[in-house]
């Protein structure tokens, strides 16, 4: 039998990556962004938004639904907050270009917040708020995008799978990072179950016109995480986004709007500067002694582990870098067919 999965060193995958976005069209400098966001993704385990999510970033730059040279512009009317309107650019470019906005305002201003309005799919924001963690900073991010779960008392979708991250500095422990979605499963984890042929866990996914199943070929949308309060956080990441930005997505998908159910996301992002607190190293030990003093708590289970959002991320990032990427062998053949349209050599698996 063929194996399940083709392991690839770190470095290779993410040049690869990088090569087919520039044989697509993208600028060196994007493709290498792009590359890095989706990489970061399949090093933590998020497999959900790492390489598999590579072949729908061709077909979005191939469509012209992400515009492969944007004209990134940034606007701003006070000190600590700007508007980039992305004009289509791949959610990497215009993130990591708001993240880095965000961390240079918050250094003069103590706190700074970014919007992004017209990009097209983010992909994973823990990257974006990591970004902002590693330069000492706190990053938090939120994003909405086009209706596609379910919401209390609505048929069909209604609001979006709108993702919140937040990660906070710290010295001994890797990144605390909190990077999670409003939705019970991902889109992109229903399709991992479809294609491994595994039932749904209960209560995440519905038919099309709002039915629970757990059958992964019926589900056609998440359910919110929590029901009505899951739901409720979409609502408002719609408001502190979209709306705050000019670019509602919400009301427009819901209307006669011609353009309503062109592909579209915005975000928001958010840095704090510790140092405008108080003290940077006091805060960032005292991160560390708060994540010591909750691992040393007594356990429930002896058998289960006590661990703070990130730090499993974190334990695949390091052994992933040493061992290689697993990409699973349907992703990896989609990977191949497009390297050879792009004329982009393949990576030889790991040893």
């Amino acid at each position: 039998m063929p194996p399940a999965k083709v392991v690839v060193p770190a470095p290779e995958l993410t040049t690869f990556f990088a090569e087919l976005f520039t044989r697509a069209g993208t600028s060196a400098e994007h493709a290498a962004t792009v590359a890095e966001v989706l990489a970061w993704a399949s090093l933590r385990g998020v497999d959900s938004h790492g390489a598999s999510r590579v072949p729908r970033y061709l077909e979005l730059l191939d469509s012209g639904e992400a515009n492969k040279n944007p004209d990134l512009r940034i606007r701003s009317t006070a000190a600590a907050v700007a508007v980039i309107d992305a004009d289509r650019a791949p959610g990497p470019v215009a993130l990591t270009a708001a993240a880095d906005e965000a961390i240079a305002r918050a250094r003069t201003t103590g706190i700074a917040a970014v919007g992004v309005r017209r990009t097209v799919h983010t992909g994973a924001i823990g990257y974006y708020t990591s970004r902002i963690a590693e330069a000492g900073l706190i990053g938090i991010g939120f994003v909405a995008g086009m209706p596609n779960m379910s919401y209390t008392g609505v048929k069909g979708a209604a609001v979006a799978t709108s993702p919140l991250a937040i990660a906070v500095p710290a010295a001994v422990h890797s990144t605390p990072l909190l990077d999670m979605a409003t939705a019970g499963i991902a889109l992109g984890k229903i399709a991992q179950f479809r294609n491994a042929g595994k039932q749904l866990p209960e209560g995440t996914a519905a038919t099309a016109d709002g039915t629970p199943t757990t059958d992964p070929t019926l589900a056609k949308m998440p359910l919110p995480l929590g029901g009505a309060k899951g739901a409720g956080m979409s609502l408002l990441f719609e408001l502190l986004t979209s709306v705050l930005v000019g670019a509602p997505i919400l009301s427009s998908f819901h209307s006669d709007d011609p353009d309503g159910r062109v592909h579209r996301q915005n975000a928001l992002i958010i840095a704090l500067d510790p140092a405008a607190f108080g003290d940077p190293a006091q805060f960032i030990a005292a991160v560390d002694t708060t994540l010591d003093t909750l691992k040393s708590l007594p356990r429930a289970d002896e058998q289960t582990d006590i661990r703070y959002p990130g730090e499993s991320s974190s334990a695949t990032a390091q052994h992933r870098a040493t061992t290689g990427i697993p990409v699973a062998a349907k992703v990896w053949a989609e990977l191949e067919t497009a390297a050879e349209k792009l004329g982009v050599t393949v990576p030889a698996p790991a040893g």
